[in-house]
């Protein structure tokens, strides 16, 4: 009995860190086959608008995710290594702070000393 007890408390926090990765897919939910049938389209609102992602159970098992398309995107091509690596970088130099303005001044003296 206890064994099942703490498989039991495994399965939620399995559920927890499948459906938690990284910055997206925060507070994910569980709901059941019967309640996302009944209630769809609000769940499609909720996870658009919410930024959440539902695990779907049938039976007490987990059958499926729902999740946003850009949390879906994100998954399914992530972020090239280099990118990752230049986003890196300019929170290191905190160039990722640049206004649009400040990045056209800097192009330009970029350019104007190409010409020179």
């Amino acid at each position: 009995m206890l064994l099942s007890v703490s498989l039991t408390l495994s399965q939620h926090e399995l559920y927890s860190l499948l459906i938690r990765n990284g910055e997206f897919m925060n507070d994910g939910i569980v709901i059941t086959a019967l309640d996302a049938r009944a209630n769809f389209g609000k769940l499609l609102r909720r996870v658009e608008n919410e930024g959440r992602s539902l695990v779907i159970e049938k039976r007490g098992r987990p059958r499926a995710v729902l999740l946003s398309i850009r949390d879906y995107v994100r998954l399914a091509v992530p972020e090239p290594e280099v990118l990752r690596i230049i986003g890196q970088e300019s929170k290191k130099k905190a160039t990722n702070r640049l206004g649009t303005k400040q990045i056209d001044r800097i192009i330009k003296v970029a350019r104007q000393s190409k010409r020179r």
